[in-house]
């Protein structure tokens, strides 16, 4: 795991925090890979009922490294640098469990499209969001153009993409691009109350009721659905029978319970 990205697992909370505030926590490779790897490494864990994520210092997060991929050749920047970052947001909204976004810093491109893939978040007054991509004659990379629209909508969307538009926290708010906004230095002890109150309730019926809303949303739509297909059908006597007919080389005798 990169030394800027750190994951602490606190009873059923997991925490995971960027911690490059020297620059502005904007994101190398190595940064997206851990990321990747933190997500994993929460899904695994049988504790963890929900997490929080924040970065150090002024910002959230400023989003890709512009060290780390103006260089890169085009189909490398495609072949690599976007995809990776795919991989990993992706992992992070599909995590099992609900993932809180603390904003004490601006979110900018990527960081915004970080933002983005938490079940929840909360922003402190004196942030800034938006996506600057056009202004340096790109477009955002990691899902501002796709999950972005289908959380917030087009209309605003196209403000920030297109325009260039910065938002405060307050605006944010009223956008519905952040859930709840706080005086500045609240919104980390915020996200813990929140996750204190998630972590208390039940988490088979939290997880659940989060993979469907996904599903809803068109964010995951086939694994929630067979994965509930699948639990059902391990719960029945006729999955047993089945397994025990296949390894018998019989005929299995389904009884339909």
């Amino acid at each position: 795991m990169s030394a800027f990205v750190h994951l602490a697992f606190e009873g059923p909370l997991a925490r995971l925090t960027l911690k490059r505030s020297g620059k502005l926590n904007a994101l190398d490779r190595p940064m997206i890979d851990a990321l990747a790897e933190a997500a994993r490494a929460i899904d695994a864990s049988p504790e963890a009922r929900v997490a929080i994520l924040s970065g150090e210092g002024k910002a959230f997060c400023a989003g890709g490294d512009i060290a780390a991929w103006s260089g890169l050749p085009g189909l490398e920047m495609w072949r690599d640098w976007t995809r990776a970052g795919h991989r990993a947001f992706e992992a992070l909204a599909r995590l099992r469990v609900p993932l809180i976004a603390a904003l004490t810093g601006h979110a900018f491109g990527g960081g915004l499209e970080l933002a983005a893939v938490a079940d929840i978040r909360i922003a402190e007054s004196g942030i800034k969001l938006g996506l600057p991509e056009s202004g340096l004659g790109m477009a955002p990379g990691w899902s501002g153009t796709q999950r972005l629209v289908r959380r917030f909508g087009p209309s605003t969307v196209r403000r920030m993409a297109l325009a260039g538009t910065m938002f405060s926290a307050e605006e944010a708010l009223a956008l519905r691009l952040v859930d709840e906004v706080t005086r500045p230095g609240a919104g980390v002890a915020r996200a813990d109350v929140i996750a204190g109150e998630i972590a208390k309730r039940g988490p088979i019926a939290v997880q659940i009721v989060k993979a469907m809303i996904n599903a809803a949303e068109g964010e995951d739509r086939d694994a929630p659905i067979e994965g509930l297909a699948g639990a059902l059908t391990a719960l029945t006597e006729d999955l047993g029978e089945g397994v025990a007919a296949f390894r018998a080389k019989r005929a299995p005798n389904f009884i339909g319970r």
